[in-house]
């Protein structure tokens, strides 16, 4: 497969790219260079390949969700610089 001139000169103008008359010949050759390497790839056979998302085989990484007890108030509070009543104090932002 190929791209011409008109397509790249088209494309640069999407990206609102300025490519002077050599670039476009240059960028021409090169993405038809890299769409010849897809084209490649895509005739592989690829049929006895199981898809995958990940290339490393993955399991859930997930603890069990279980029901414990949480900190105090005290606790919780412990290591705060200020605390009010049963609550972090911080900053007033307006």
């Amino acid at each position: 497969m190929s791209i011409s001139k008109e397509e790249v000169e088209r494309i640069a103008l999407l990206a609102r790219i300025q490519l002077s008359e050599e670039e476009a010949n240059v960028y021409t050759e090169e993405l038809s260079s890299i769409l010849g390497w897809a084209e490649k790839i895509n005739q592989l056979d690829v049929s006895a390949v199981e898809p995958t998302t990940h290339v490393f085989p993955r399991a859930n990484i997930f603890r069990e969700d279980k029901v414990t007890t949480s900190f105090t108030v005290e606790k919780a509070l412990a290591n705060a610089p200020e605390a009010k009543d049963t609550f972090f104090r911080v900053p007033k932002i307006v």
